[in-house]
């Protein structure tokens, strides 16, 4: 086992890991140890790191099933293809700005947690940069676990025992009415989860929060507005903030069921391209305890 050097990326949350080649990860050797660096602080940074997609891939295997948003859309035969979150297209050019593409990436800009309109979300997201503007385009986490620990008694009563409604489409209509009647925003059923999240492994809680939230049981939509507004600018202020800007080769990855993250606009005429694969989370992690009913809302 190489050396680590941890560094905190803030007091709250969060470590860069120096020391470490991601491409000698396996199951038995550095994982185990990442792994239990990811459940206590939420958020790990590599800086530099060499990942192809192969090895990208099989660390994000080790945390869980890959999340495969495009399952049911794949013909028979044709290969998963790992997600980029980007506005480059394939014939190098970039999307403009009101292109309902970029218009998808905006919605990125929102707090939110990866998946939570999924019937099973996502436990973390490994993110590696390819190509990165001349300014801008950083992302922000939010650590939803040190903002519940701080929360006001009379704002925690409000939301605490109880459950939340999720919508793939309701972020996107943040964004754009056109946008959000997309199909792909309309595949899943609301998804119902408690507000809180509990980690299995250390017992410490989060608040579970996301764009695609749009509704909060005992309050009607404006009501259930209200209060997610103030959860999700409780959690956001600058103590319980990381910004990171992105260099050719960091890897970023956290826990998406402690940490809310979102990215930052840059000049749209300049190519970005950050990799993106999501774990989905198992029993193990949390899921059967944190699943309500999904009746109708």
């Amino acid at each position: 086992m190489p050396k680590m050097t941890l560094t905190p990326l803030t007091p709250a949350f969060g470590v860069e890991v120096t020391g470490l080649n991601l491409m000698d990860v396996t199951a038995d050797c550095i994982f185990p140890e990442i792994r239990a660096l990811f459940e206590e602080h939420s958020a790990l940074l590599f800086r530099g790191q060499d990942l192809n997609g192969e090895k990208h891939q099989e660390i994000a295997g080790l945390f869980g099933p890959i999340e495969d948003r495009l399952a049911d859309e794949r013909k028979p035969g044709e290969a998963y293809k790992i997600p980029e979150v980007s506005n480059v297209r394939e014939d190098g050019t970039t999307s403009e700005e009101m292109d309902l593409h970029t218009l998808n990436l905006k919605s990125n800009f929102l707090w939110h947690s990866d998946s939570t309109f999924l019937p099973v979300p996502a436990l973390v997201n490994i993110l590696t940069a390819r190509i990165v503007p001349s300014t801008g385009g950083a992302t922000e986490l939010a650590s939803t676990r040190a903002a519940w620990a701080a929360l006001p008694a009379d704002l925690k009563a409000r939301i605490e025992g109880r459950g939340i409604w999720h919508r793939y489409s309701h972020s996107r209509k943040k964004i754009s009415e056109e946008l959000s009647r997309l199909p792909m925003f309309n595949k899943w059923p609301d998804q119902h989860w408690h507000s809180v999240w509990t980690n299995p492994v250390n017992g410490r809680e989060a608040l579970y929060l996301a764009s695609h939230a749009f509704l909060v049981d005992g309050y009607d939509e404006g009501e259930s507005a209200a209060l997610l507004d103030a959860l999700v600018a409780f959690c956001t202020q600058p103590q319980f903030v990381y910004a990171h800007n992105w260099s050719v080769g960091d890897v970023l990855l956290w826990d998406q069921r402690a940490v809310m993250h979102r990215g930052t606009p840059w000049p749209y005429e300049e190519p970005r391209k950050l990799i993106s694969i999501c774990s989905s989370v198992r029993d193990s992690d949390g899921l059967s305890a944190m699943r309500l009913p999904c009746a109708a809302a």
